[in-house]
């Protein structure tokens, strides 16, 4: 009974290593491109103001610097269900269109104080296309920001494993 198993699972692992080089070979740069959710360069252009609006440049560098507008779209594409995503690309059309009735000017004419109020109105706004945007783009510009190699090198300090030990403390009686 253990011969079988055995032989068995000698088959299973000579048929592995014959077929995943096959199949690991097929991976390349563009076969991960290929689920990009890509989006116009004037929405990235928008998404690049939306996300400097959300975390903008003081001591730190902000979003837009971070190159945060490359992430969004990835992360929509590779993580996000239809819904979600039809939510995105409805919103960029949101986001001008509060704008032009707020100010008479498109986003990315607005100055950062009235971008700032244009996404606020949003966030509150009654229209749950409007609420869901916001909330998508925030989140995921914060994660970005978060998850990013000047955020974990500079301003976050990596502890291998939490907490000391101090061996050598004197006890008090």
């Amino acid at each position: 009974m253990q011969r079988r198993s055995a032989v068995k699972n000698i088959a299973l692992t000579i048929g592995v290593a014959i077929v995943l080089p096959s199949w690991a070979n097929a991976w390349n740069k563009n076969s991960f491109l290929k689920k990009h959710f890509s989006i116009a360069s004037s929405l990235e252009n928008l998404l690049a103001e939306i996300v400097e609006t959300i975390i903008p440049k003081t001591n730190t560098p902000g979003a837009k610097e971070l190159n945060i507008q490359q992430f969004i779209p990835k992360m929509i594409a590779d993580c996000y269900d239809k819904k979600a995503q039809e939510v995105y690309a409805k919103g960029f059309g949101l986001v001008d269109m509060n704008a032009k009735n707020s100010f008479s000017k498109s986003f990315l004419e607005c100055d950062a104080k009235q971008r700032l109020e244009v996404l606020n109105k949003m966030s509150k706004s009654d229209n749950s296309d409007e609420k869901s945007f916001i909330q998508l783009v925030k989140g995921l510009t914060i994660k970005g920001y978060l998850s990013s190699e000047y955020v974990m090198t500079n301003l976050r300090i990596y502890e291998y494993a939490p907490a000391r030990y101090h061996g050598c403390v004197p006890v008090k009686k």
